[in-house]
């Protein structure tokens, strides 16, 4: 017997400086008198990334506890396979949350929640929120100044109503102590265990009864169908490939000189708007109107100086993009001595802020100007109208902002410095990105290519909606597919362009949604599992392809009555008979049993 529990949040305050605190899970798992024999591990998300803690241990003596805390939400925008996986294989659901940190609470109510409510797919999970903490600021300030602080508290009836939503239990823990964890958030979860075990038991009896086989003649046995292959995904080179992008400094489009002229930096202006509202101020992204931050604007001017008539328009001139890169002038020495340091940290991800407080120490070897630099640099990341701390900077949430910020210059023209043209549409891009992260688009617009000195591109063989999500995947190292089909028009995309990552991310998905569907559905669904075999084939989808032969031959029943599987060739026809399921044997057998219980003519003794 068994018990599985699915812990999904944070219960920090997202502006604590104590990184020690002792999580809900852990801290009830230590305290119980019903739990023993704990243990706990990192555990990797689908994507090769750790994403959880896995604890595991006995309780109620003798009944195994598996317990995977989540504390942070991206695994629902970066791994939903895993998440999805989590959710469905959860007997309990516990999402956490502090009441200090409303920007967290509205992010959970309107983005995750929602998720969660999908992949439960009306099952009967019994879940448990958990408001944690005492609030901080009970009575709000009526100033001004205060309308948009982040700290204002979650209410009661904030929380009470996100539970009523969800058809979860509420609960408010002002502390993590024994009579919080135990006697409150221990009782429930408690009580949640047991009827969870008393519906399996329940369960499991009942499969019993109607697994009760005849005293004279035994039906025959079914075997399990083969195991069909495990397709694992390939890991995110996301970050790797924006940072290669600078070292080869391949259309490159800004260029940062010291007021001497004596070295030169080059950079790219979409990576740089990307991360920092004071570079789209600077490369009129956005106007002084549209920032309202004062100390934003003020650094702008005091650190860097635009050439005159060095911005352009490649599309206002007609000429080739990434020629002339606009000259920046480095007002301060010792910030620009540091650039080179900077821009690695920004384009590695812009998140490994502990490691660019130790270059600069390393590089300067004097504390007043190393905390100079840093207040700068804290300055190019800020976001307006919100005040600048050294836990803005941590690695968690710039590496948020940096995976997401890229989205807003996706199908815009803003910066733009490449279009395509596909089914008589536009679509603007930008090449640094493409360059980055496609090798056969970085080959066609760096090579001896029409393209490389083109600024309008067409594009065949692949329809408008596509390419725009292909292009979506380029930007935001994420896609999701609208169906099945969309998913193999993508592969198909992808596989031209040679970008694995991608193409694996569709298999999976295809293969995802075939397993989910009902037997009766896939029997009346007007979607060709053959077509989608024949396209696997043929665009080199070796593994997808295999499993779609596998699928054919386990669900063989359902398939060998439709007219598309006589578009099977020889071989493939073969390689389903031999793997059948259920087998000729089988079949054979199951008549014969059934002719036997006929021939008996059997009566109900009741009747």
């Amino acid at each position: 017997r068994s018990v599985n529990i699915v812990a999904f949040g944070s219960e920090r305050d997202g502006f604590s400086e104590d990184s020690q605190q002792t999580s809900l899970i852990w801290s009830y798992l230590r305290r119980s008198a019903l739990i023993s024999q704990i243990n706990s591990s990192l555990s990797a998300g689908h994507v090769g990334n750790p994403v959880f803690t896995e604890y595991q241990a006995c309780v109620f003596g003798n009944v195994r506890l598996v317990v995977r805390d989540c504390p942070v939400w991206d695994i629902f925008d970066s791994d939903w396979y895993t998440s999805r996986s989590l959710i469905g294989g959860a007997d309990i659901i516990v999402i956490k949350y502090s009441v200090n940190d409303k920007a967290s609470f509205q992010e959970l109510k309107d983005s995750y929640i929602p998720m969660i409510k999908k992949a439960l797919n009306h099952c009967s999970v019994p879940a448990i929120i958990s408001a944690i903490g005492a609030r901080k600021n009970a009575v709000p300030c009526t100033c001004p100044l205060c309308t948009s602080d982040r700290r204002s508290c979650v209410t009661t009836s904030e929380g009470v109503q996100l539970a009523k939503e969800l058809g979860a239990t509420y609960l408010e823990l002002h502390t993590l102590n024994d009579f919080y964890i135990q006697k409150y958030f221990g009782g429930v979860l408690e009580y949640f265990m047991i009827q969870s075990m008393n519906q399996k038991s329940s369960e499991k009896m009942k499969k019993r009864k109607r697994m009760q086989k005849c005293h004279r003649v035994q039906p025959p046995q079914l075997e399990q169908p083969e195991k069909m292959p495990i397709l694992k995904g390939e890991t995110s080179h996301y970050e790797a490939d924006l940072h290669n992008l600078l070292c080869c400094c391949q259309c490159a489009d800004v260029a940062f000189y010291p007021e001497d002229f004596s070295t030169v930096v080059e950079a790219h202006k979409i990576i740089l708007c990307s991360v920092s509202h004071l570079f789209m101020l600077l490369f009129e992204v956005k106007t002084p109107a549209d920032i309202h931050d004062a100390s934003i604007m003020g650094t702008a001017q005091s650190l860097f100086a635009v050439e005159a008539g060095a911005a352009f328009s490649p599309a206002h001139r007609g000429i080739p993009p990434c020629v002339l890169p606009v000259r920046v002038v480095v007002k301060d020495s010792v910030f620009c001595s540091c650039l080179p340091d900077i821009l690695h940290f920004i384009y590695s991800g812009a998140f490994q802020w502990e490691r660019l407080e130790e270059d600069i120490k390393k590089k300067l070897k004097d504390p007043e100007k190393t905390e100079h630099v840093l207040e700068k640099v804290k300055c190019i990341l800020k976001t307006p109208g919100k005040l600048n701390t050294v836990k803005d900077c941590r690695s968690h949430q710039i590496k948020r902002l940096y995976n997401t910020s890229l989205r807003l210059f996706f199908n815009t023209p803003v910066l733009a410095d490449v279009i395509f043209k596909i089914q008589g549409a536009t679509v603007p891009a930008h090449r640094a990105v493409l360059v980055a992260r496609c090798e056969v688009m970085a080959a066609m617009f760096n090579g001896n290519y029409l393209e490389a000195n083109s600024i309008l591109v067409p594009v065949y063989g692949v329809s408008k909606d596509t390419f725009l999500s292909f292009l979506e995947y380029l930007y935001t190292d994420s896609c999701c597919p609208a169906s099945i089909l969309q998913a193999m028009s993508l592969l198909i995309c992808a596989e031209m362009y040679q970008v694995m990552r991608l193409q694996h991310i569709c298999e999976l998905y295809i293969i995802t949604q075939l397993q989910s569907m009902p037997s009766r559905e896939l029997a009346t669904t007007s979607l060709s599992i053959v077509s989608l075999l024949k396209k696997a084939k043929f665009h080199n989808s070796d593994c997808l392809s295999t499993w779609l032969l596998h699928f054919i031959a386990t669900n063989y029943l359902i398939f060998s009555q439709k007219p598309e599987f006589q578009d099977l060739s020889v071989e493939e026809r073969n390689f389903v008979e031999l793997h059948r399921w259920p087998s000729n044997l089988y079949l054979k057998q199951l008549a014969d049993y059934r002719n036997y219980v006929h021939s008996q003519k059997c009566h109900c003794t009741v009747m």
